[in-house]
């Protein structure tokens, strides 16, 4: 049985760390972490950006090998020196990022993972036994559809099937609702909740304290690779957690006022563009942002609103459609021109989109105005002005570390988003298109990007906001737009909004939504 205070008995543990660390060169990623699972419970690894949560779970799959300490599994101590011991063991993981071959079909995916030597796969054995496992937990998918016809969810069950299909006793699942509808996540709760009844351990790993509230038995907290508690969930409030995790206390409730939109800013009228593949990916988007508005763009990844993006920050050519900006089609401008005429942009990948992790801060805070004035000193940069400026963004944006000259690639992913807002917002702007903005950032930076947002805002800027975080766009926008198969499926206004309406659209199962 278990404990007080978040302790356990022998008895009822399933794995355990006994000081375990971590490191990658001078980085400790786990710092002498104890932590018991137990048998037949949800245990969240709750956790801001780079706390530590993955490099654990990847620890406890086999896929890291301990610097130092040890894991016990089931009683007895186990060396985990690849994920192919980890699962014939009974141990399964689900990546935030998939590891599923598209072209292939969903029984073939499943049977690849065979732990097996056979040169031929057993297809119809694998689709028996998993079709019995859809059954048994209520999860409906085409076993014969191809990895690349399916939405984002029915990849996720592809994922926990392929986990599951092995008959593992604990079921480690990194960040699994990152890409969901909130119908999707309720589903994928009550087949977590089935699991668990049935014996099965989760380690549900997370940075939204909102669903460690709602499905964990237990959380520990990470706050820079050191544990710091672990707790019952049901003796935690989301306030001590947040405060746990970031070390201090944090605000939830977004204070955004009411601010009556202004003229048209942005005006959009039949946009139609292709994807990577030269297949339709907008198809007829229209839509109009004022200035002083947050236009929120809700969807399931893959649904057009990465298109939509690079088209807005020109780096996708449009097929067909018109762009108009304070009454100017730039419909097809280059990105320089586009910036040139006030839109500024934060892309969702900030790595490979938005810095050059070699480069210093200072160098990334002046990327595409390189050959500006003010940076420059006849052919050459002007590297005092250059630094002397980094110094003051850097101090207003509250970036660590605070030297100007350090390499960008060390900074925290919270930190390089707070690099690519000072650099966008360090000219005059009257739109952003922001991608993402928190994707992945813990509470505490989160906080700040909103509170800026909310400050342009009432500058007068108009602001596109691409977000699959629900509870985001609701908290900030003054209307969301559902895209859907490339199209602007419906308008809903803020607040009023319905959660399960919103959700409804994404899936394209909405009545009131137009196809």
């Amino acid at each position: 049985m278990i404990n007080p205070k978040g302790s356990t008995d022998n008895s009822s543990v399933v794995i355990a760390t006994r000081n375990l660390t971590k490191r990658f060169e001078s980085v400790v990623a786990n710092d002498d972490i104890s932590i018991d699972f137990c048998r037949g419970e949800i245990h969240c690894l709750l956790g801001e950006n780079g706390a530590g949560k993955t490099t654990l779970a990847e620890c406890l799959f086999g896929y890291y090998q301990l610097d130092s300490g040890e894991i016990n599994y089931k009683g007895r101590r186990v060396i985990l020196s690849s994920p192919s011991v980890a699962i014939k063991l009974g141990i399964g993981m689900v990546h935030q990022h998939f590891v599923l071959i598209r072209p292939f079909s969903v029984v073939e995916n499943i049977a690849m993972g065979s732990l097996k030597s056979n040169i031929l796969l057993d297809l119809s054995a694998t689709e028996k036994k998993t079709e019995s496992l859809c059954e048994q937990y209520g999860i409906k998918i085409d076993l014969h559809a191809k990895i690349s016809q399916l939405s984002v969810g029915e990849q996720q069950w592809v994922e926990i099937l392929k986990a599951v299909y092995y008959g593992v006793d604990l079921l480690i699942l990194d960040e699994p609702t990152a890409a969901l509808t909130p119908q999707e996540v309720d589903k994928l709760f009550s087949v977590l909740q089935q699991m668990k009844q049935q014996g099965l351990s989760v380690i549900f790993v997370t940075h939204k304290l909102k669903e460690v509230m709602e499905i964990s038995d237990r959380v520990s907290v990470l706050r820079r690779g050191k544990l710091i508690e672990t707790a019952y969930t049901s003796e935690v409030t989301q306030e001590s957690l947040a405060r746990k995790m970031v070390g201090r206390d944090v605000v939830f409730k977004v204070a955004k006022e009411y601010i009556a939109a202004g003229e048209p800013l942005l005006e959009t009228s039949n946009l139609t563009a292709p994807n990577d593949q030269g297949q339709p990916a907008l198809r007829g988007v229209s839509f109009t942002l004022h200035k002083s508005e947050i236009l929120g763009i809700a969807g399931i990844a893959g649904n057009g609103q990465r298109e939509l993006f690079e088209v807005m920050s020109g780096v996708r050519k449009l097929d067909s459609g018109e762009m108009l900006f304070i009454g100017k089609n730039i419909a097809n401008f280059s990105p320089t021109q586009i910036k040139k005429a006030g839109i500024a942009h934060i892309p969702d990948d900030r790595i490979s989109e938005g810095l050059i992790m070699d480069f210093s801060v200072a160098d990334n805070l002046i990327l595409g105005r390189q050959r500006d004035k003010d940076n420059r000193k006849g052919i050459f940069l002007d590297r005092n002005h250059i630094h002397n400026s980094a110094v003051g963004l850097i101090d207003s944006f509250n970036i660590t570390p605070s030297s100007p000259t350090n390499r960008t690639r060390y900074l925290s992913g919270g930190n390089l988003q707070k690099v690519i807002l000072a650099r966008e917002l360090n000219r005059d702007i009257k739109c952003l298109v922001a991608n993402q903005p928190t994707r992945g950032l813990d509470v505490g930076v989160i906080e700040y990007i909103y509170q800026r947002l909310l400050e342009l805002r009432t500058l007068g800027i108009g602001i596109l906001l691409f977000s699959e975080d629900l509870d985001e766009l609701l908290s900030l926008s003054d209307r969301i737009a559902v895209m859907f198969r490339g199209k602007i499926m419906r308008m809903f206004t803020t607040p009023g909004a319905s959660l399960e309406e919103i959700g409804l659209c994404m899936a394209g199962i909405d009545g009131n939504c137009r196809e």
